[in-house]
């Protein structure tokens, strides 16, 4: 039997958004788009455009730049769903609708309000209405997985002789098991007589940490798409993770005997540019992309790895975008070792962007000895962000002083376009330095803020390492992020606060 593809459909961009927390701006969806064909992903689900000017604009704007990679949009069994849906996306190179009804019990019930017949006829009309519009069309059985298997298999065929050549079965709930949730695939490949006429989408949810495994069961089942985010990432514990499916299928090869087209390497570039434009940090024991994937501690291990790395790894580290040595650049380092390990690490930079990258390099070696691969991506990441947000506000220098049993004062100079303001602020409240940077912030931009969030980590390793500073602040009731990276962690915060108030601003 020859080898199956497998199409990668990835919803970062429309189920990952709606994550709590994840929002992008229309300039950051379009950086991930645009990364996400480079990634090689089949489909890229850009957005539900109809439900507000914004989603449409950014579906809009992603089909006009994408190539290679078919654009689709989200759209609900209603004449103004498809028709917003085929608006936002009739530009693409290779345009998707992708329709959904509920079919379970529960949601038939109390949500639609719908007997059977009458969701097997929504489902052949608004079908054959997406149809009339665009030439690939994939229908979703919501909360397939809570659905009579009987009559699940009689929407699927409903919707195929309407006219969809991609059929989902999601577990919208995450409720499935693995043996189960691969009964009902195998019994539409036995029980819908023209089923060979679509392919079988998968989409699965993680609320019992089960939405790899069950995506798994169904490609070895049968399906022959996967629905996917990068990192995870998705409504409440998030969807099946991008990487972890390609990744299980590249390893055992001689299992399922399927294979992407996904280009592995960019892996890590991808989780890193998602993770830094969502402000979602990636967790260190995360598979695949997490930054102790392939750490070894255990002294039994180390030296299993010694011998042979594949006593203890699965994976080759640089098959995904990760390096098994570290430590390779210093303040002697040139343009040329720079750009290659820029491109080692599975980045395509304009020179542009390598110039701006080449500087903020040697910034940073005047600052610590050794440069580490993850110094690399976040000045990478820095470069990239700058380039999606509208940079209104900039630091030009600060002094902050702070004791015990004194009062805090912070001092901020700031410039605006050609402008330049700067303040003192005597904090007669607070604990340190900086809730003094973040009321002169407030004093300097005369805007009304309120911090929500502030989280600090170290990037690499070390007592020089730099400190990646995450922040959400809220602004006229709307929550904006804002981040940054120094190997001062009282200069990364202000950058990190201006960044959000460089947002608000755009």
């Amino acid at each position: 039997m020859s080898d199956r593809k497998i199409v990668i459909f990835d919803t970062t961009l429309r189920d990952g958004e709606q994550s709590p927390g994840a929002s992008m701006n229309i300039p950051e969806k379009l950086e991930v788009a645009q990364m996400l064909s480079a990634l090689g992903v089949d489909v890229i689900e850009a957005g539900f455009p109809v439900v507000s000017p914004g989603d449409f604009e950014s579906v809009q704007k992603i089909a006009g730049v994408v190539k290679g990679s078919s654009v689709c949009a989200l759209a609900r069994c209603k004449d103004r769903d498809i028709e917003a849906a085929w608006e936002a996306i009739k530009g693409a190179e290779r345009p998707r609708i992708h329709v959904f009804l509920a079919t379970s019990p529960i949601h038939r019930e109390y949500k639609l309000r719908m007997t059977k017949e009458q969701v097997l006829e929504n489902t052949a009309h608004f079908v054959k209405k997406a149809v009339s519009l665009c030439p690939d069309i994939e229908f979703s059985a919501e909360d397939a997985s809570r659905t009579e298997i009987d009559f699940l298999c009689e929407v699927v065929e409903v919707a195929i002789r309407a006219g969809a050549k991609t059929v989902n079965i999601p577990d919208t709930v995450g409720y499935a098991i693995p043996n189960q949730f691969a009964e009902y695939i195998r019994a539409l490949k036995t029980n819908v007589p023209n089923i060979d006429e679509a392919i079988i989408s998968v989409h699965c949810h993680n609320d019992l940490g089960l939405a790899m495994a069950n995506s798994m069961a169904a490609i070895e089942a049968g399906a022959g798409q996967v629905e996917c985010t990068i990192n995870g990432l998705g409504e409440r514990a998030g969807n099946c993770a991008l990487e972890e499916v390609v990744m299980a299928l590249k390893t055992r090869h001689e299992y399922f005997k399927a294979y992407t087209d996904v280009v592995t390497r960019r892996l890590v570039p991808a989780s890193c540019l998602v993770s830094g434009i969502t402000g979602l940090d990636v967790p260190r024991n995360k598979a695949i992309v997490g930054r102790n994937a392939f750490a070894h501690e255990s002294g039994i291990h180390q030296d299993g790895m010694l011998k042979n790395s594949m006593t203890y790894e699965i994976m080759r580290p640089e098959d995904v975008g990760f390096q098994k040595t570290d430590l390779v650049l210093g303040k002697h380092s040139g343009r040329a070792a720079l750009n290659d390990k820029v491109t080692t690490l599975g980045y395509s930079l304009d020179q542009d962007q390598l110039n701006k990258l080449f500087e903020e390099f040697k910034v940073l070696t005047d600052r610590k000895k050794e440069i580490y691969d993850a110094d690399i991506r976040a000045l990478v990441q820095q470069i990239l962000l700058k380039e999606v947000t509208n940079v209104s506000w900039t630091l030009e220098s600060y002094s902050s002083t702070s004791a015990t049993g004194k009062k805090p004062t912070t001092s901020i100079k700031l410039r605006r376009g050609d402008f330049v303001v700067e303040t003192q602020s005597e904090m007669t409240t607070g604990d340190g330095p900086v809730d003094g940077i973040f009321l002169a912030i407030c004093q300097l931009t005369g805007l009304d803020l309120k911090c929500r969030e502030y989280r600090v980590h170290s990037v690499s390793v070390g007592h020089d390492a730099q400190g990646k500073v995450d922040v959400v602040i809220e602004f006229n009731g709307q929550e904006f992020r804002g981040q940054a990276t120094s190997t001062d962690c009282i200069e990364a915060s202000i950058m990190a606060f201006l960044d959000a108030v460089n947002r608000i601003a755009a």
